[in-house]
């Protein structure tokens, strides 16, 4: 491993064969258990991430570190781009230990290389006024339109491509407000296609066919259940991203509050991972904000709007900083803290009413204080 400050001093940390062994065994435990018991690896979450600040030697690495670094831009390595790295603990034998992500005041970022993480850094992004969002394109997420909706107050300048209205075809005809949108908002449904990662989206309406033609392409058509699929070709795709479909070279952020975004091709031999972030950077934006497993819709809301808040409410606040302030809000917020902050959302009086009644019922003073409410979502770039 390689830390390099940004006056250019480097230094180099050494781990041994068994000590790779450990992190690759740890990770197919994870990935099995995360594929095949989605209840006990939610609920394991906290456990694992301890075993793999172990294995990592994180406090030993965390000491080479100058003291005068306040800012952390993480660029894992094989699988490592697939765990939240800046939720794992630290100080584990300490009465206070926190997260990394606790550590660095400047906030705790990713990139998927050093050459392009070079490139991000040249790609002047200052705008943050205009908005287009695509809300809830299957109707079938509770708490997206509460989301977008509070959002959308934080931005006078915005366009919305709103349920059965957000498809493929709309998309692609407001290319011209694309291009000039400062900020990009996909709440909806996403996957990651291991096997094909091009064919990894994001879920527009219009997409679900049923029955399945007779004739189905299976590089077209992706079976969901005996007889429905979803046609590729009406969702967005990381292909097309790759192919220059859309132009985001105007784009400050791209958040992709969907579930599984983040995720990538491990099994490839490039330097550069291969997912959704990477096509949105390649495609012109400057960050992205996404996700590494399959999200909570509530809390998702929660703390994308936030997230909003604090990026819009600050003076020069960075996207990996503002993430993580609103990650830390969420861990920590009370009950009766979530409570006053439903409060003063932009929404009417009913729908408050009702997302706080749904606060009260939650088990725990802090409802949300697991790594799995908080932890998914990574900001990747600048």
């Amino acid at each position: 491993m390689f830390i390099v400050t940004k006056q250019g001093e480097l230094s180099v940390w050494q781990s041994q064969s068994e000590e790779r062994e450990a992190l690759e065994n740890w990770g197919i435990k994870y990935l099995q258990n995360y594929y095949n018991q989605n209840g006990q690896w939610q609920n394991n979450l906290g456990k694992a991430f301890k075993e793999l600040a172990s294995i990592l030697h994180i406090d030993e690495i965390l000491t080479q570190i100058p003291k005068h670094c306040d800012k952390l831009i993480l660029i894992p390595h094989f699988f490592l781009h697939l765990f939240p790295l800046h939720a794992i603990p630290i100080n584990q034998n300490s009465e206070n230990s926190s997260c990394l992500l606790d550590l660095f005041a400047g906030g705790v970022s990713y990139a998927p290389s050093c050459q392009l993480l070079q490139q991000l850094q040249q790609r002047k992004r200052p705008d943050f006024q205009s908005l287009f969002a695509i809300q809830n394109p299957t109707e079938d997420l509770n708490y997206t339109n509460l989301e977008v909706e509070s959002i959308l107050s934080y931005f006078p300048s915005h366009q919305v491509l709103s349920k059965n209205q957000a498809t493929k075809a709309a998309l692609s005809q407001a290319a011209t407000q694309l291009k000039e949108a400062n900020y990009l908002h996909f709440s909806c449904h996403g996957s990651f296609n291991l096997n094909y990662p091009q064919n990894s989206f994001l879920l527009l309406a219009d997409a679900y066919v049923y029955p399945i033609p007779d004739d189905a392409n299976s590089e077209r058509y992706l079976k969901v259940y005996d007889t429905e699929a979803i046609d590729l070709s009406k969702c967005l795709t990381l292909g097309n991203l790759f192919e220059r479909t859309f132009d985001f070279s105007q784009t400050r952020l791209v958040v992709l509050s969907a579930c599984e975004t983040g995720l990538t091709d491990f099994n490839n031999t490039s330097d550069e991972y291969i997912g959704l972030p990477s096509g949105f950077l390649y495609a012109g934006s400057s960050s992205v904000v996404s996700s590494l497993w399959t999200v909570n819709d509530l809390s998702t809301s929660f703390l994308m709007i936030k997230f909003i808040q604090i990026l819009k409410n600050a003076i020069d606040m960075s996207i990996p900083l503002a993430m993580n302030q609103a990650q830390r809000w969420l861990r920590d917020a009370t009950k009766e803290e979530l409570q006053e902050w439903v409060k003063n959302l932009a929404l009417d009086s009913t729908k408050k009413g009702k997302i706080r009644r749904q606060i009260n019922n939650m088990t725990g003073e802090q409802p949300f204080n697991s790594p799995f409410h908080w932890a998914a979502f990574t900001a990747v770039g600048k």
